[in-house]
C-alpha cells in the first residue's frame, strides 16, 4: 500500500501538483475560485499546511479504522467559489464501484452563483456516496463521498454512514472499550473492580453530554433533515458519540412521531396510584397551519438568493450612491442597426443592447475615472472595459462579464453576450465568467420600464440603468411645424461618490450620449 501511495504522489507531482501548488499556496484558507480542485494525498498536503490544502481539496481525510474498514479517503464538500460557504449536491457523474481517473467529473455542485463540475484529480474507486442528489445547504468540508484505492474494498463500505465519516474516532473508542473489558476479565478481581469504577464516570459523562446544557450536538445532515421536516432537535435523543444526534435518530423520531403522544399518555395512565402526582405541564399552543390554509407559501432560499440579498444589502448600506439621468435620441442608432442586420443576411443579428455596451465601453475609455473600483486603501483604475451585463435567470440575477469590450467590434460583442447569457440561464457559467469586471449595465427596456435606479455591484464604482425608448416631441428647426417625433431613451448612472465625483459622472454620460447619437463613431 505504501509503495502504491508513493508512486501516486510522484505521478501527481509530475502531472498536476507542479501547476496546482503555486496557486494553492496563494489561495485563501477556505476558498479557491476554480472548479478544478487538486486533491493531493495527506503526505503531500502536510508539506504545504494541512488546513490550507484540505480546504482546497474539499477536506480530504484518510482513515484505517480498527472497526474493520479498509484504508479510505473521505471527500468533503469543496469550496468552488470565493464566496461559497455551503453548497447543494447535483447529479452524481459516477456510481458506487466506478473507477475514477484524474480529471473525471465526480459530481455537480451548486454554488452560490452557478452549478459547477467537481473534477477529481486522483485515482481510486467510489466506495460510498454520503450526500445523495438533492442534498441542500451542505457546509464546506462536510463529507460527500468515500474513495478507496482498491476495487475489492468497495463492498466493505456498504453500511458506512455520514456519521462515521464525521466522527471517525467513534470506532476506535468503542474498540478500546472492548479491549478494556477483555483486560478486565483476565485481570485479578481487584483490577477488574477498578476498571469498572473508572468506566462508570465516562459513561455518565456521555449521557450527560446528550441532555445537559443548552447546546444541541447534531451532525449537519441531521440538522438539515430536521429543518426540512419541521422537527425540534431538542426533542430528539441522540445515539451517536457523546449523545450526538445523527441521521438515523431523526428518521426514527419522525417515524414514531405520530405515536409518541399516545404512548406517553398510556404510560401516564398505567402508573401506580401510590406514585406522587406531578403537576401537568401546560400544553403548547397549536401552531398556525402552513401553506394554502394560512393564505401564504413559504419559499426556501436558494444559495444564489442568499448571496444576492447579502451583497445588495451591503452595497446599499455601505456605498454612497448618487444618481445622474440623461435622455438620448435613438433614431440614428436604430437606423444603423437595421442597415447592418439587413446587410448581414442572417450571419448575425445586432440588438440595441450591443450598441449600448459598445458605447459604454468607448465612454469608459474616454473617462477612465469611471472605469475604477474602490479597494479600501486605494482606487484601482482598470485598463480595459470589462462590462458585466445583468441577466435574469430562473434562480435569480447574475452578471456575466464581457471582457475587453473596448477592443471588440459589435459583432463579437453580440455573439459573446448571447453565448454568456444563454449559459447563465442554464446555470453553466464558470466563476471567472461572472466574477470581477469593472462596470455594470442593467437593461429593463425590454419590459417597458422607462427609468429606474440600479444598485451598484461592488467593487464596481458605477452601474448604468437603461430604460425603454419612447416617442417624444422634440424641437426641430428643419421641420415645417418646428418640431418632430423622436425615439428618446432615458438612462441613469448610479455612481459611488468615493470614486466618481459628480462632474466626472456627467462627463461619462455626455460621452455615452455622443456615441449613441452619432453611432458611426462606434465603427471607427
Amino acid at each position: 500500500m505504501s509503495a502504491l501511495r508513493t508512486a501516486n504522489v510522484s505521478r501527481l507531482l509530475s502531472r498536476s501538483a507542479r501547476l496546482a501548488l503555486p496557486r494553492a499556496a496563494g489561495a485563501s484558507a477556505r476558498h479557491i475560485a476554480t472548479a478544478r480542485i487538486v486533491a493531493l494525498r495527506p503526505s503531500v498536503a502536510r508539506r504545504f499546511g494541512d488546513k490550507q490544502q484540505a480546504a482546497i481539496n474539499g477536506e480530504k481525510r484518510q482513515y484505517s479504522s480498527s472497526k474493520g474498514y479498509p484504508e479510505h479517503q473521505v471527500i468533503g464538500m469543496p469550496a468552488l467559489s470565493p464566496t461559497m460557504t455551503q453548497g447543494n449536491v447535483g447529479q452524481w457523474q459516477k456510481s458506487v464501484g466506478d473507477k475514477i481517473e484524474p480529471g473525471d467529473v465526480l459530481v455537480e455542485i451548486e454554488t452560490d452563483k452557478a452549478q459547477m463540475d467537481f473534477e477529481f484529480q486522483d485515482e481510486g474507486y467510489l466506495a460510498k456516496i454520503l450526500a445523495p442528489v438533492g442534498t441542500k445547504d451542505l457546509p464546506i468540508d462536510s463529507p460527500v463521498a468515500i474513495i478507496v484505492e482498491n476495487q475489492e474494498d468497495v463492498a466493505a463500505f456498504a453500511d458506512y454512514s455520514v456519521d462515521q465519516a464525521e466522527s471517525p474516532e467513534a470506532a476506535a473508542p468503542a474498540d478500546s472499550n472492548n479491549q478494556g473489558a477483555k483486560s478486565a476479565d483476565n485481570a485479578p478481581p481487584a483490577a477488574a473492580a477498578k476498571a469498572e469504577a473508572e468506566a462508570a464516570p465516562t459513561q455518565g459523562a456521555a449521557k450527560e453530554g446528550s441532555s445537559g446544557g443548552d447546546r444541541i450536538f447534531a451532525s449537519p445532515l441531521a440538522k438539515t433533515m430536521a429543518k426540512e421536516r419541521g422537527l425540534d432537535l431538542a426533542q430528539i435523543k441522540g445515539s451517536g458519540p457523546r449523545g450526538r444526534i445523527v441521521k438515523s435518530d431523526v428518521e426514527a423520531y419522525a417515524a414514531s412521531g405520530a405515536s409518541a403522544k399516545p404512548a406517553a399518555a398510556a404510560a401516564t395512565s398505567s402508573a401506580p396510584a401510590t406514585a406522587p402526582a406531578k403537576a401537568a405541564k401546560p400544553a403548547k399552543p397549536a401552531e398556525a397551519p402552513a401553506g394554502a390554509a394560512a393564505g401564504f407559501t413559504d419559499i426556501p432560499l436558494t444559495n444564489m438568493r442568499k448571496v444576492i440579498a447579502s451583497r445588495l444589502t451591503e452595497a446599499k448600506s455601505t456605498v454612497p450612491h448618487y444618481y445622474l439621468t440623461q435622455s438620448i435620441a435613438m433614431d440614428k442608432v436604430s437606423k444603423l442597426r437595421q442597415s447592418l442586420n439587413t446587410a448581414a443576411n442572417g450571419a448575425y443579428k445586432l440588438s440595441l443592447n450591443d450598441f449600448i455596451i459598445k458605447a459604454a465601453a468607448s465612454a469608459l475609455r474616454d473617462v477612465p475615472e469611471v472605469n475604477s473600483s474602490w479597494q479600501g486603501e486605494f482606487i484601482r483604475q482598470h485598463h480595459h472595459a470589462d462590462i458585466a451585463v445583468a441577466a435574469a435567470t430562473p434562480a435569480g440575477l447574475i452578471t456575466p462579464i464581457v471582457r475587453t469590450c473596448d477592443a471588440k467590434g459589435l459583432k463579437s460583442i453580440s455573439a459573446e453576450v448571447r453565448e454568456l447569457v444563454g449559459r447563465a440561464r442554464a446555470n453553466k457559467l464558470k466563476p471567472d465568467e461572472f466574477q470581477g469586471g469593472s462596470f455594470t449595465i442593467s437593461n429593463l427596456g425590454m419590459y417597458g420600464i422607462t427609468s429606474f435606479s440600479a444598485i451598484i455591484n461592488p467593487p464596481h464604482s458605477a452601474i448604468l440603468s437603461i430604460g425603454a425608448a419612447e416617442s417624444r416631441l422634440v424641437p426641430d428647426d428643419s421641420a415645417e411645424k418646428g418640431f418632430a417625433v423622436a425615439q428618446i431613451m432615458s438612462v441613469q448612472l448610479s455612481a459611488d461618490h468615493r470614486v466618481v465625483d459628480g462632474a466626472v459622472g456627467a462627463q461619462f454620460l455626455k460621452a455615452f450620449r455622443g456615441y449613441l447619437e452619432n453611432p458611426l463613431t462606434l465603427l471607427l
